[in-house]
């Protein structure tokens, strides 16, 4: 069972990982490596990106020079790494654990430095660690209010920031916690049975919901034999774009397709198909409804048994789904909106409708497509108050984001005229992500250009996992920190910056020197035709106004595009 990526904006672990990096390498690794972390960047993130623009010089500020940052402690009893070591002479060492968090007291009573003091100076005969320091980076965590705009929020933040101070707490060590970690592990390598144990720790744990819920997976051990990871068995697809640009056309053309339609738009296809909505039935004076988020769920049902001939299963509109799900969710908690509950309503919503998801993306199909229209209303406001057009699909941020975390591939299809193209195109404004990364920009709209692309992403990140695995056959900050060292290929790079994608958005300004050029090359060739009739060219010579004609305007077109 895997679990899906966090989308939180201010996931711990994600933020911790954030002011490490700042505090190892520089502010700008530490900006770049946060915003990689999220398929697409809100107004959210980039209020917490403002906090580490303050928060991470402070912290390189208060840390002595000289030292040696992720020292690692490896033997058969413990594994860990130092954040910072810094030696000061005669065989001493000053230890520095990097926290960003405001919960000092709760930190002064954990273990963790006192483990990390005794198995390094086991691990290290004649050296010895001096002192032992956290190091608190603050955390503001104000919210804006229903009263004030963003920018005067993010104003009143940076307020708060400039009274933000780095604590550096000195701990002594302890030797009963080092025996309290002893007896513990001892403890739990013979216990067999494992408890629900509720804690506020909960909250950082992927399976949570899992746990809280009583989801029980029964464990069933796979074969004894390597698998071929750069086999592709099956693909997991979401598309999106604006309506009629072909999605539904170019879903038909996938090997054995079963649409599960919702809008009705099944005129132009020849798939067949499953209406998901709302079934009505009379019998005698007995009106009964079937609700459509029923009629999905029994098709999945269905589809489980595997008792067809079916190779894709295509849903077509995503966001038609979710709206079924939140009128079914209603009629179950007996309310009319989300707001009439607001402490249970949405996370019931959120969970039985990406619950529901992950049953369909489990199904053993060679190709399972999502299909959404593409949402252009909303505006992403940077830190000096600009707006930019986001470019997503048309379903909530934080569904949006969950989603993508269980595709493989996002991709936008884009129209230009009669040409439509498939875009793999992904940064802060036009939404994309996925497991795997694509190095092609822009393909053809067909099926096989679209299968060699996706063979080649499986193929590419099968070949990082095998040399990840060759390189080390260690795990956890050190794998991360050498992932990191290594230089970027194209798809991590970002492709576009945000001021030409705003330029891209805005169809009127891009289309109107276009419109142009090509109304002054109509012009130029009928004056060359009118020429030409009016005056023969000599035996033997070349029509002087078509040559230029057909050489110049594919350059024009580059450029006014460029």
């Amino acid at each position: 069972m895997t679990t899906i990526p966090p989308a939180e904006p201010d996931n711990a672990l994600i933020m911790g990982q954030t002011v490490h990096t700042g505090i190892e390498k520089s502010l700008e690794e530490a900006i770049k490596e946060y915003s990689f972390s999220y398929p697409i960047i809100t107004d959210e993130h980039i209020n917490e990106i403002i906090k580490f623009e303050t928060v991470i010089p402070l912290a390189r500020a208060a840390i002595p020079l000289g030292g040696a940052f992720e020292v690692e402690i490896a033997d058969s009893d413990f594994h860990g790494f130092i954040d910072y070591l810094v030696p000061v002479g005669d065989g001493y060492f000053d230890l520095y654990d990097f926290k960003y968090s405001n919960n000092v007291s709760g930190y002064k009573q954990s273990n963790q430095l006192h483990l990390y003091k005794y198995f390094w100076e086991r691990n290290n005969p004649g050296k010895k660690i001096r002192n032992m320091y956290f190091l608190f980076i603050p955390k503001v965590s104000i919210r804006q209010k229903k009263t004030e705009t963003l920018l005067d929020f993010r104003q009143r933040l940076k307020e708060e920031l400039a009274g933000a101070e780095v604590k550096t707490v000195q701990i002594g060590f302890n030797p009963e916690k080092v025996i309290e970690f002893l007896f513990g592990i001892k403890a739990i390598k013979e216990e067999k049975d494992f408890p629900q144990n509720k804690s506020y720790l909960c909250r950082f744990c992927e399976y949570q919901e899992n746990c809280e819920k009583g989801w029980n997976y029964f464990m069933k051990l796979p074969e004894n034999k390597r698998r071929n990871i750069e086999a592709v068995e099956k693909r997991v697809l979401w598309i999106y774009g604006v309506p009629f640009c072909g999605k539904t056309t170019f879903a038909n053309s996938f090997p054995d397709p079963l649409m599960l339609n919702t809008d009705g738009n099944i005129k132009f296809v020849d798939a067949p198909y499953i209406r998901i909505k709302d079934e009505i039935k009379v019998e005698g004076r007995m009106t009964k409804r079937t609700l459509a988020w029923d009629v999905f769920k029994d098709t999945i049902s269905e589809l489980e048994k595997k008792d067809n001939t079916f190779k894709t299963i295509v849903v077509d509109l995503l966001e038609d789904l979710y709206e079924h799900c939140r009128l079914y969710m209603y009629q179950q908690m007996g309310i009319t909106h989300e707001s009439d509950d607001s402490f249970r309503a949405w996370d019931k919503v959120r969970g039985e409708f990406l619950n529901t998801l992950k049953r369909l993306m489990n199904l053993d199909y060679e190709n399972i497509i999502l299909i959404s229209h593409e949402d252009t209303s909303k505006d992403i406001t940077k830190k000096g108050g600009d707006k930019i057009t986001a470019i997503k699909p048309n379903l909530q941020d934080k569904i949006a984001n969950k989603v993508a975390g269980m595709v493989d591939v996002v991709a936008r299809i884009v129209a230009d005229g009669d040409t439509r193209t498939f875009s793999f195109k992904s940064n802060e404004v036009i939404f994309g992500g996925g497991r795997l990364k694509v190095n092609a920009k822009d393909i053809p709209l067909d099926v096989n250009a679209l299968f060699a692309v996706y063979d080649e992403a499986n193929k590419n990140a099968a070949s990082g996992v095998v040399t990840a695995t060759a390189s080390t056959g260690k795990t956890g900050r050190s794998t991360r920190k050498k992932a990191e060292e290594a230089p970027a290929t194209t798809a991590d790079k970002p492709q576009d910056k945000p001021a030409e994608e705003q330029a891209v958005n805005n169809t009127h300004e891009q289309e109107t020197p276009q419109e142009a050029a090509d109304k002054a090359e109509e012009k130029q060739s009928e004056q060359a035709a009118e020429q030409q009739d009016t005056a023969a060219p000599a035996d033997g010579a070349m029509n002087p106004p078509e040559a230029p004609a057909e050489e110049e305007k594919p350059r024009r077109k580059r450029k006014a595009r460029d």
